[in-house]
């Protein structure tokens, strides 16, 4: 994937747990410029659910991993979606240690974000897919 500073249409996962660390709370129509890299599929793609119709371009990411001259891209948010989920020890695994359970995953559409998007019924928030568009 080539990123370059630029407005851009895609869609970009941003994690819960990056959001609720250190990042600015968002609303549909403010313009913003994200510093983003590959989203993790091995990840999203099980837990949205093998027949999700939900595309995932890039990550947004503030926390390293993506080297020092990344340029931000930039877009005017045109849509945000929480993600929950539901967790649970995977067969034949620690039952310590949980897991998003696959095709779990429920979407429910926002006005803004901060990070702190309480949970839905008996699922767990993990994070927002958002549409940046041109």
């Amino acid at each position: 994937m080539s990123l370059q500073t630029q407005d851009v249409g895609l869609s970009v996962w941003v994690d819960g747990w990056q959001m609720q660390c250190c990042g600015q709370p968002f609303s549909v129509g403010q313009q913003v410029a994200w510093t983003v890299g590959d989203a993790d599929r091995d990840w999203l793609v099980p837990m949205l659910g093998a027949d999700t119709h939900v595309s995932i371009d890039a990550a947004e990411e503030h926390h390293g991993g993506l080297p020092e001259q990344t340029p931000a891209t930039t877009g005017t948010i045109s849509r945000i979606t929480a993600v929950h989920c539901r967790y649970a020890p995977a067969p034949g695994q620690d039952t310590r240690t949980l897991y998003p359970v696959p095709g779990s995953a429920v979407l429910r559409e926002l006005e803004s974000a901060d990070g702190w998007t309480p949970g839905y019924e008996d699922l767990q928030f993990v994070g927002y897919l958002v549409q940046l568009a041109n």
